[in-house]
């Protein structure tokens, strides 16, 4: 069962201002990258079910994120049918990000009061999403629509809240880009956990790169 609310989650999403993406079959590595990312001021992770088995791996990891880092808000992404976002669920997932707008999806975790985030990319699904309840739109993949797409619909509907994953980077310029055009969140995953991190396990540049990233995101809206 989840341990937080979807209003409770997207808080935390609008007041942090990054969710870190992550994937990886180990589960030993993977708290690893968890305690880094926590460390450096991180509050929410996205884990990318993508591998065979990917649910043993994520549930092993939510009972270190609840046992060890108090706070820590582990979701799942990459979810594909209500199928899954209910296994996930069943074993604590505090939200469901999805590549695609999927109103299975919708129904199973509005009845468990999950936050669910849907990929989209017109307007016509972003209104569906938000007429199913969505609270924050992905926006997927954020590289092919761009920061002027964001800029494009908030004008017309200044209440939607977006979260672009894919086409997000910790430099600066990219990250005043995206927040400057009304973003509540961007998703970051291998440009922040890359995998020449995780091959040296360089826990420590991690950390750093979590804090510095977030430390742009506060300053940008500042």
């Amino acid at each position: 069962m989840a341990q937080y609310s979807r209003i409770e989650v997207a808080t935390i999403m609008k007041e942090s201002g990054m969710v870190p993406l992550f994937y990886h079959p180990d589960i030993a590595l993977g708290k690893k990258v968890l305690k880094a990312c926590y460390d450096g001021g991180a509050r929410l992770m996205e884990f990318t079910a993508r591998g065979d088995f990917a649910f043993e791996v994520f549930s092993e990891l939510n009972k270190y994120a609840i046992e060890k880092l108090p706070g820590m808000v582990m979701g799942v992404g990459s979810i594909t049918d209500a199928a899954a976002a209910s296994l996930f669920m069943q074993m604590g997932a505090n939200f469901i990000v999805t590549p695609s707008l999927r109103e299975d999806i919708a129904i199973v975790c509005n009845r468990r009061k999950v936050l669910w985030s849907p990929g989209c990319g017109s307007l016509t699904e972003i209104n569906r999403a938000e007429e199913l309840g969505c609270e924050i739109v992905k926006l997927f993949p954020g590289a092919i629509y761009g920061p002027g797409f964001v800029k494009g619909i908030k004008g017309p509907q200044p209440w939607t809240s977006v979260m672009p994953t894919g086409g997000v980077s910790t430099d600066e310029e990219n990250l005043k880009a995206w927040f400057g055009a009304g973003v509540t969140c961007v998703g970051i995953g291998s440009k922040l956990i890359s995998k020449e991190i995780l091959a040296n396990e360089d826990f420590k540049e991690l950390k750093r790169k979590v804090t510095a990233t977030l430390k742009i995101i506060s300053s940008i809206r500042a």
